[in-house]
């Protein structure tokens, strides 16, 4: 078992700043070659306080100031215009940082783009559900319309 710190959070392990222990291939083969994490040391304390002051200063306060980000980004749709063919496919696809792009321009909240999540790649004109990660106990359902540009 490998001992690591997480520098960016991963889906079901845990947050930036937390200490993991996991498989020695898991760290070897996914986490250290992305950058997602560095080995655990008792000098890297100091880097632990660090990650955790930084995530303290981007992460939503409290719970009621992350419920009521959540009423408001359910409260209507975000529109996403991109280039389509005539059938209705996507060139490329949408992004998550083209769906933040589209809740802040819509006057929404900032958005890490990190926070959403994609069910299935978004790749033709119509309507999706994403979740947005707005606190460890909060995330939001949002609708997503995707329309073709002009």
């Amino acid at each position: 078992m490998a001992k690591l710190i997480l520098t960016h959070e991963v889906t079901g392990l845990g947050a930036p700043g937390d200490v993991v222990e996991v498989k020695d291939g898991y760290a070897r083969n996914y986490l250290l070659p992305r950058g997602l994490a560095t080995a655990w040391s008792k000098g890297a304390q100091k880097q632990i306080d660090q990650i955790r002051k930084a995530r303290k200063s981007r992460e939503i306060a409290s719970l009621d100031d992350a419920k009521a980000v959540r009423d408001s980004l359910q409260s209507k749709p975000v529109v996403v215009t991109v280039k389509a063919g005539a059938s209705g496919r996507l060139f490329g696809a949408v992004s998550t940082t083209d769906i933040a792009e589209a809740i802040a321009a819509a006057g929404g909240p900032s958005v890490d783009k990190r926070k959403i999540e994609v069910g299935q790649p978004i790749k033709a004109i119509g309507e999706y559900q994403v979740q947005v990660r707005l606190h460890e106990d909060v995330a939001a359902q949002v609708d997503v319309q995707v329309v073709p540009s002009a």
